[in-house]
């Protein structure tokens, strides 16, 4: 079979072993929560042993000391995403990096206060858009713009580019579509926005850790994703902000003790003295037990490879869609078939597709359902083989053939 000489050939295959890979299971879902490391285990045994052996010492004594983790992992992180390492701060969330870029970036003017994102966003970031607006006294209904989809899955680049109109402030748009795993034209998109006077954002949740980026070179004003999905950081772990280096001048909107000057946070001057880079934007104390299970990630990334990874995860794309298109064609296809137009996951549209995901799941297949239509598979270069990918496939196909899905409710779980 075609799935173990391509494991013969695989430089990642080692990698494997590091991960806790449940026995006679095959895990898809790392697009939305990576498999845990043995060394990201290591790590965060280790921070706990740094509050058991130093208490309060902590913070300054150890192989991590808490003051600095932040900064000195943001570090390690800018080459993944093309940053300077000034530009990148592990922080917060998602959402709340959002909130914190908006409350920096976005300064509505009479003429210019629209947002303009996508229809097909992940609800989250267009909460935090809509919060920002009213808080700003303007009406979503009006000042949030979207850019529509024709087939419900993927963004034309015509379609973005025809929205950059005069009253826009700011673009927001993810990297990958979640739905389909379209990977968006970012350096395009960045160009022709700037060329309107538009401030452009992306939301990298499901491209960090599964691509190379460039962001800095692609001249993105700003950036937001998680690190627990590709990135295998853990349920919850901080997530990381990057911000273009000709807007470190800006005083961030939400300000809060951890955005000091290090060197001068202890002063307790009620004058904010910001940090000259991406830290600023730091708002609260680090969440020390949180960032931990990153470090141990980072050394697997930082042997493999971003760019090792990427050819891997196209790799297992290509072979996953491939092998579906010839012995399942009821399932439709709907990520873009070219290379740089996907991310690192497959999603499949069928109109039973909770229940699909329910045989696959009683099978030890781990998948991913998104309503209202979307079966997900994203298999991980980590800890992915490509047997494993022939396997999902062959238990996919006795599903449809068999109709055992039907045993299923066709509605989602409550966590999906």
């Amino acid at each position: 079979m075609i799935g173990n000489e391509l494991d013969q050939q695989d430089v990642l295959a080692a990698y494997k072993q590091e991960f806790f890979v449940e026995k006679d299971t095959i895990y898809m879902d790392g697009n939305s929560l990576g498999l845990m490391s043995k060394r990201a285990e290591a790590k965060l045994h280790s921070l706990m042993d740094s509050w058991k052996t130093f208490g309060i010492d902590g913070w300054t004594e150890g192989e991590h000391p808490w003051f600095t983790l932040a900064e000195d992992m943001s570090a390690r992180i800018a080459p993944l995403v093309g940053a300077k390492a000034h530009e990148v701060m592990v922080t917060g969330s998602i959402t709340s990096n959002i909130h914190q870029m908006l409350s920096t970036l976005f300064q509505p003017t009479s003429d210019r206060k629209a947002i303009l994102v996508d229809e097909l966003n992940f609800p989250s970031d267009i909460y935090a858009v809509e919060s920002h607006l009213r808080l700003r006294g303007l009406d979503p209904a009006k000042a949030l713009k979207k850019v529509g989809s024709r087939d419900g899955y993927t963004l034309k680049l015509e379609d973005i580019l025809e929205q950059l109109t005069d009253d826009v402030a700011v673009l927001l748009l993810p990297s990958v579509l979640y739905r389909s795993g379209q990977l968006l034209q970012i350096r395009e998109i960045t160009e022709a926005a700037h060329k309107k006077g538009i401030l452009v954002g992306f939301d990298l949740a499901h491209s960090i850790g599964a691509m190379p980026h460039n962001l800095h070179d692609d001249g993105v004003d700003f950036a937001v994703w998680c690190h627990y999905k590709y990135m295998n950081s853990g349920p919850g772990g901080t997530g990381g902000l990057y911000v273009h280096e000709r807007h470190h001048d800006l005083l961030p909107g939400n300000a809060g003790w951890f955005g000091s000057d290090k060197t001068r946070q202890f002063d307790m001057d009620h004058e904010f003295s910001k940090a000259q880079g991406a830290g600023a934007y730091q708002i609260g104390t680090p969440h020390i037990f949180s960032m931990a299970p990153l470090l141990g990630s980072l050394e697997l990334f930082e042997e493999a490879g971003i760019q090792k990874i990427r050819e891997k995860s196209l790799q297992l794309t290509a072979l996953l869609r491939q092998l579906v298109s010839q012995q399942i064609p009821e399932l439709t296809d709907v990520t873009p078939e070219q290379d740089d137009a996907r991310g690192g996951h497959i999603a499949l549209a069928h109109p039973e597709a909770a229940r699909i995901c329910k045989a696959l799941k009683e099978a030890k297949i781990i998948p991913d359902f998104r309503a209202p239509n979307i079966i997900r598979l994203a298999p991980i270069a980590f800890y992915t083989s490509f047997s494993d990918v022939e396997q999902v496939v062959a238990k996919l196909q006795d599903i449809m053939e068999n109709e055992t899905y039907k045993n299923f409710s066709n509605e989602r779980n409550v966590v999906a």
